[in-house]
């Protein structure tokens, strides 16, 4: 139940009760008091500002401005009444339980103004009161004086909004009086006023107000207004508790003090417990002025926080990603974007280290939007070294204007980072944590599970993970993997350990797969240089085998499969413009020869989707199908673990391999331990892509595994309107032009799901059509064929779960004239015929004999044989998706 549902029913239920604030000022301060019998001070010291409103309007007082926490001079009872205290509308007497303090809260509401219906406490219709009756104030009466009055007089800051019915229109009556401010009385009423113009005024026409929050707020004890012990001000300075922080919940006190980007948090310890504040980090977060987020509380830890005097980056995804933004010293103090022009990789490095977020992975122009700011005219010249970037070295640009679409966005690695390496991509992997960078502890980490750092990082694809040995142990940071990437808070899933082991993690710098079904698949995108972060996919028509095949290679993965426009989705990102010349050898994608593509545009349906195999083998055995099974990541081919292994979870490792079922598994006994991989008990083997699942390890035991020897192949099988069926085992078939040509593909029934390639080739072209397959087969339907349909035909069967391919036999197709196969079939046969009667009648007429049973001429005719599965009646629909024309497809055939 929402908090402030709550308080409401509190309220209501407790109408009936006595309520008073005593010891104050006037019947709108004082502390807070329920007579149970006698009058028992309440203890609210963990109610927000905003929930102990609901007492001001009990009492018919006006907004509330502070809740304070005052000694008192002896220890007395209190009614102590928390917030799970009644949620079933219990009275507060009923509701709550008694408790022994030193302190009480001391409540101020405003007696004769308030504001209501606004989203905040310091927004809402403006009503007065007089006489013991509050009434709304026409917008025609209020002026920017009267308004910066109340402002003041309710505890805030200067007027943001005056406005008519801003908030709703008027249920009260309006005010007929015309306040006449100068703008320093501490209270409305203290103001002259005047009878209005007119004494009425339409209820659409009740002022609304909105002030900003008060500028108490500091950071003290620090080399700059920008560091030290945050202290808030409701009533008296107090320091804020220190517990729980994180950078980004204390990022918005930065920008409240118009200071840079959130640098550090951390906790000042001071001997002994004191009166603080206690902010509750969601209200923060969700915009709510900091008054109403804060309540008592006593600690000794007080936050000590640091922010950046010069430098900012808003827009982003996260404290280390942003448009960046720079605040000069002179004359004015303001806020000025960077264009890109004028900033380089030196200049990153150093707003990356001021910041406090590791390396630079990416800056660029409009990377987060328009530019609201000024854009600068200094051109940055850091070496790369210094602290700050206002230390570095600077110049007048060459022009002094930029466009607001050259303004830079810059990526920071943020609290992870990859050192070690030339490429930023590749190293042993760091995390920053209490202020402290730290190796990452290698246990539990599958290739998998680090891909999330490959992406936080803006590299590509995850290609392989080790565990490297330390030259001494040391503190690390453990980071618990399942934790960390469903999403928990990140100080929730780190530890500090005393380890040897080290994480390493080599990911792409410039290629990776999306969207696919494994760390071998998905629609392939490729990076252009460090400093760019736009990643762009590959057309189809601009890549080929020896492209896949270096690709695949880069990825650790095994030979390409297949690679087809639209196999993982249409392109979100650019498509490239250049077309890849690989021939084959090259280390990386990128290494190639490249030209301009035939022509610069690429529909996103023509985005490549790239199926590599895994780099999976079964040694040592009597066949492929049997043997010790090993993996092959970051080039290094290690036995599996036996640990765990049933016959059911090795089903899947046959089938990738183009073997049978499972028949056996076992282990193979080594003398001592050596290194292996250990597949990951949480591991779903079903969607079957083991470098997922592999973590480093060592044992003495390797998994044995034996598969039927049978290999998982389709069939295919043709079929004509005119010239029957045909398997693909008689490898030829001739159809006649202008029939309806069906091609049937089938798969044994132990298979499920999964799609049909049926490729096409000939002497001069090459294409391919996909169906799913549906009951083990697809038929790709021609409704008219003719000498385009002339050459060799497969089928090519795909189950992206297991990453398994298999392809059929080939099958021959030739076409012929009709009216040649009736020549042949009909008229020749006829003139045969009428020819052996004319010679019968001949020889009877000349010799007088009657014709022997033996022939003297037989007809000799070839019969195609139809295969056992007869053709079924065509489903609805198949035919229509087959008729379409042939359309180009770059085949890579397994």
């Amino acid at each position: 139940m929402d908090r402030l549902l709550v308080l409401l029913m509190l309220l209501w239920s407790s109408e009936c009760e006595d309520i008073r604030l005593a010891e104050g000022d006037g019947r709108c301060a004082g502390t807070l008091e329920l007579k149970r019998g006698e009058w028992t001070k309440v203890d609210i010291r963990d109610w927000t500002l905003k929930e102990a409103a609901v007492f001001c309007q009990h009492l018919d007082c006006g907004s509330v401005i502070s809740l304070l926490n005052r000694k008192l001079s002896s220890k007395t009872v209190a009614w102590y009444v928390n917030h799970d205290c009644g949620q079933s509308g219990f009275p507060l007497s009923d509701c709550g339980r008694y408790e022994h303090t030193f302190y009480a809260q001391y409540l101020i509401c405003s007696d004769s103004v308030r504001l209501l219906n606004g989203s905040t406490i310091s927004s809402g219709r403006l009503e007065v009161r007089s006489n013991h009756q509050w009434s709304s104030v026409c917008e025609t009466d209020f002026d920017q004086q009267d308004a910066e009055v109340v402002c003041r007089e309710l505890g805030y800051g200067a007027p943001l909004i005056i406005q008519g019915a801003f908030f709703g229109e008027a249920p009260a009556p309006i005010w007929t009086k015309e306040f006449q401010c100068a703008g320093n009385e501490s209270g409305l009423l203290e103001c002259k006023s005047s009878d209005s113009a007119g004494n009425t005024c339409s209820p659409d026409r009740a002022v609304g107000l909105a002030c900003l929050e008060s500028d108490d707020i500091r950071l003290t004890g620090g080399d700059s207004h920008c560091a030290g012990t945050l202290e808030l001000k409701q009533g008296d300075w107090r320091p804020v508790d220190g517990q729980n922080w994180t950078l980004e919940a204390a990022a918005a006190f930065c920008l409240h003090l118009d200071c840079g980007a959130a640098v550090s948090v951390g906790e000042r310890r001071e001997s002994s417990n004191r009166t603080v504040w206690r902010i509750i980090s969601d209200c923060v977060h969700s915009g709510s002025p900091f008054r109403e987020c804060i309540t008592l509380g006593s600690s000794s830890l007080l936050l000590n926080l640091i922010c950046s005097d010069s430098v900012r980056l808003l827009g982003g995804n996260s404290l280390c990603s942003g448009r960046l933004e720079v605040k000069s010293s002179q004359p004015n103090h303001q806020w000025s974007s960077v264009c890109e022009a004028g900033f380089d990789w030196q200049d990153a490095e150093v707003v990356c280290r001021e910041l406090g977020c590791g390396l630079p992975t990416v800056f660029q122009g409009v990377l987060f939007g328009g530019v609201e700011a000024l854009i600068g005219t200094k051109e940055f010249q850091c070496a790369g070294n210094e602290s700050g970037l206002l230390e570095c070295k600077s110049s007048d640009t060459a022009g002094n204007t930029c466009s607001s679409g050259r303004a830079v966005g810059l990526f920071c690695s943020g609290s992870f980072r990859l050192v070690g390496e030339a490429s930023l991509c590749t190293g042993t992997l760091e995390l920053k944590h209490l202020d402290d960078w730290r190796p990452v502890e290698a246990s539990a980490w599958t290739l998998k599970a680090a891909a999330v750092f490959c992406k936080y990082l803006h590299c590509g694809s995850a290609i392989s993970l080790q565990r490297r040995v330390a030259s001494s142990s040391r503190y690390l940071w453990r980071v618990s993997p399942h934790c960390f990437r469903h999403g928990n808070e990140k100080t929730k899933c780190i530890t500090s350990t005393y380890s040897f082991f080290i994480l390493y993690l080599t990911c792409s710098d410039s290629i990776r797969l999306l969207n696919g079904k494994s760390l071998c698949s998905g629609r392939l995108e490729v990076r252009s240089n460090q400093s760019n972060h736009q990643w762009s996919s590959v057309c189809e028509d601009d890549f080929d085998r020896h492209d896949a095949e270096v690709v695949c290679r880069e990825l650790s993965c095994g030979a390409p499969l297949t690679f087809q426009g639209a196999l993982f989705g249409k392109a979100a990102a650019p498509i490239q413009k250049k077309e890849f010349q690989c021939a084959g050898n090259e280390s990386g994608l990128l290494e190639c020869k490249s030209s301009d593509s035939g022509g610069n545009t690429c529909s996103p349906d023509r985005a490549g989707g790239l199926i590599c195999s895994e780099p999976v083998r079964l040694v040592g055995g009597d066949s492929r199908c049997a043997g010790t099974l090993e993996l092959k990541d970051a080039g290094v081919w290690r036995p599996v673990d036996a640990s765990g292994w049933t016959l059911e979870a090795v089903g899947p490792v046959c089938l990738h391999l183009g073997c049978g079922p499972a028949v056996s598994v076992g282990e193979r006994r080594e003398f001592s331990d050596k290194p292996a991989w250990l597949i990951e008990r949480y591991c779903d083997l079903s969607g079957l892509d083991l470098r997922e699942c592999i973590t480093y390890w060592h044992s003495s035991s390797a998994v044995n595994l034996v598969c039927f020897e049978i290999q998982v192949q389709p069939n295919i099988s043709v079929s004509s309107s005119m010239d029957g069926v045909s398997q693909v085992q008689q490898r030829r078939f001739q159809v006649s032009r202008s029939s309806k040509l069906t091609i049937t593909c089938s798969i044994q029934p132990q298979l499920s799901g999964g799609f049909f390639q049926l490729i096409f080739t000939s002497s001069n072209t090459a294409f391919s059509y996909s169906r799913p397959a549906v009951n083990h087969l697809a038929r790709f339907v021609f409704p008219a064929a003719n000498p385009a349909h002339q050459g060799n035909y497969s089928c090519v069967y795909h189950l992206l779960s297991h990453s398994f391919s298999s392809q059929s036999c080939l099958l021959s197709v030739t076409s012929s004239n009709p009216t040649a196969l009736i020549i042949r079939w009909v008229v020749v046969p006829l003139t045969l015929l009428m020819v052996n009667i004319a010679l019968y009648f001949y020889r009877k007429a000349t010799r007088g004999q009657r014709p022997s049973r033996q022939q003297n001429m037989e007809l000799v005719v070839c019969t195609l044989y139809v295969s056992a599965a007869e053709e079924r009646p065509d489903e609805e629909g198949e035919a229509q998706a087959a008729e379409q024309d042939l359309h180009g497809t770059h085949l890579i055939s397994p």
